[in-house]
């Protein structure tokens, strides 16, 4: 035997050995029967069965017996037939004898042209919607007296005090308001000209707009005129109905203010915000408008529905995820700021599919590979190219067709008898040997762990 074939005989029996590791009893399960050089005649008995050239130990190519039996391993001899490319697969295809179909139970689906959806989970958080947060401030300076709000988290509704200010400049109003109506009073009981009248009604009019401007309500006002006499302090209404979300300083009571600065902010969580965190990967199949869902774990038998409103402009740098926004209605308030919610998105998926199920794919690298059922036991490695993958689902964009069957269990021990017995052949041409090739290439069953695990 020459050092080519002693080399091929080493590597087979390494691939064994390595495949022995993995399974107890290799010989009663080792069913991969590899095929001849194309073009030989199939070689028959009398009886119409196969004939056997001889037999082989599992463990050592190399052993070979011209009856059945026993290795000396101890392990059952396998029968090498001699068959031809007119029975048996061609190119890097193999036949599976139906013991091993049945001792690995190997599974098939068919391959099938359907709409393939995109379905996105993710996680994210609740927070204020910004477009119903109220900012409190006064529109001049005074101090408060008595704050009927002072922490955060408190409920208010629209009307609600908030606190009583004082208000040197209010106050002033206030006077120059009843002095303007008490003008206009006399001057209309004095039968005064209409002009004169009209002046103090113009007066009494910009009095009242100005105390209307430093948000007095027209209820204050009414009642300022009815009691005809100004008010130390004024009650400071909540412009907004919803929830104390921050507030100025530790106290409010005797806090001096200056126009325009924030004393509360009033949320209202009839509506709220979910900032969802999309990777990368996803981004593309979603867009301003795509449906969402959000579950929390407070309420694991509630769904509520949203759609997604705007996307930050960048992705962050600490988590590789871009912030989409989303609109929650939460009319009954079971929703809370700050909770972690699961989010599905429904995003565009692709039409008119070519789809197989996920675990059918090999993956290896820069390769993916199928194994494709042609029948009759005989199984081809393919490559494919992949698309969209979704629910257990993976689109085929290249390498398949509707109809076709492909391996969805045990694919990797055909795939790795394929690939051995093609270098195999490959070290054979390599040594210009034609002799004993067809011997060679009737290795038997050959199985072997393969990098697809």
């Amino acid at each position: 035997m020459s050092r080519a074939r002693m080399f091929i005989g080493l590597l087979i029996g390494t691939a064994l050995g390595v495949a022995a590791a993995g399974f107890l009893d290799l010989g009663s399960w080792l069913p991969i029967e590899s095929t001849t050089r194309s073009g030989e005649r199939p070689e028959q008995d009398a009886s119409g069965e196969r004939r056997i050239l001889y037999w082989r130990a599992p463990m050592d190519p190399n052993y070979r017996s011209d009856q059945p039996g026993k290795s000396p391993m101890g392990m059952d001899l396998i029968p090498v037939y001699a068959s031809g490319a007119e029975e048996g697969p061609s190119g890097s295809a193999v036949r599976v004898s139906q013991q091993f179909l049945q001792n690995f139970s190997v599974r098939t689906a068919a391959i099938e042209r359907r709409d393939l959806r995109r379905s996105i989970r993710t996680v994210g958080i609740l927070a204020h919607n910004d477009e119903k947060v109220v900012s409190v401030n006064t529109k001049f300076e005074g101090w408060i007296e008595r704050a009927a709000v002072n922490n955060v988290g408190e409920s208010v509704q629209q009307g609600d005090v908030l606190f009583e200010i004082y208000s040197p400049e209010l106050v002033t109003t206030q006077q120059e308001y009843l002095a303007a109506m008490d003008y206009l009073k006399r001057l209309r009981e004095g039968g005064a000209h209409a002009d004169a009248v009209g002046r103090a009604e113009s007066l009494l009019e910009a009095t009242r707009e100005r105390l209307r401007h430093w948000d007095v309500t027209e209820a204050q006002i009414a009642a300022l005129a009815a009691a005809g006499q100004a008010s130390r302090t004024l009650p400071f209404l909540a412009p907004t109905s919803g929830f104390v979300v921050a507030k100025m300083g530790d106290s409010l009571d005797g806090m001096k203010l200056s126009p325009g600065m924030t004393v509360l902010k009033i949320a209202d969580h009839s509506a709220l915000w979910v900032e969802v965190q999309l990777y990368e990967e996803d981004v593309r199949h979603v867009h301003e408008g795509s449906p969402v869902s959000i579950e929390v774990e407070a309420f694991p038998e509630r769904r509520w529905n949203g759609r997604i409103r705007f996307f930050r402009s960048a992705v962050s740098a600490q988590t590789r995820t871009l912030t989409a926004f989303v609109e929650i209605a939460n009319p009954d308030l079971a929703l809370r700021p700050m909770m972690y919610v699961n989010v599905a998105i429904e995003a565009e998926g692709v039409r008119d599919a070519i789809v197989a199920p996920a675990e059918s794919v090999l993956r290896s690298g820069t390769r993916s590979v199928v194994i494709v059922d042609r029948g009759a036991g005989v199984f081809e490695p393919r490559e494919v190219a992949l698309g969209l993958a979704d629910d257990g689902l993976q689109e085929i964009t290249a390498g398949l067709a509707a109809g076709e069957r492909v391996l969805v269990s045990s694919q990797f021990l055909i795939d790795s008898e394929s690939n051995l017995q093609a270098a195999t052949a490959q070290l054979l041409r390599g040594t210009g040997e034609t002799g004993d090739s067809a011997a060679s290439n009737d290795a038997g069953p050959i199985t072997s762990h393969h990098a697809h695990h």
